[in-house]
């Protein structure tokens, strides 16, 4: 499968790396390797195959969830490289 070289791009800007011209088009053959890998389970037959979302079947402990105040919070806030009165401060993420 043919991966553009402007795919790989948003790819790497996804996962926040940065990546040469020759890096991009390494990349890019690469993934389109994997994914032509991949594609080979689309031959597989699985119309006999029950759906499942573990392969091992395991129960689904529950336990009340209960609020506990932390016992020092100002110890707990010292540990904040960076604070803003009783919350920590990070850094932004999300880009517009």
């Amino acid at each position: 499968m043919a991966i553009s070289t402007d795919e790989v791009r948003q790819v790497a800007r996804l996962a926040r790396l940065a990546l040469s011209d020759g890096e991009l088009d390494t990349l890019g053959g690469q993934l389109g390797q994997l994914l032509d890998y991949v594609k080979q389970l689309d031959r597989l037959d699985t119309s006999g195959v029950i759906p499942t979302s573990h392969a091992v079947e395991t129960g689904t402990p529950f336990r009340e969830d209960v609020a506990v105040p932390f016992p020092d919070r100002e110890a707990l806030l010292a540990n904040a490289p960076d604070r803003d009165g009783d919350a920590f401060r990070v850094p932004r993420i999300i880009e517009d």
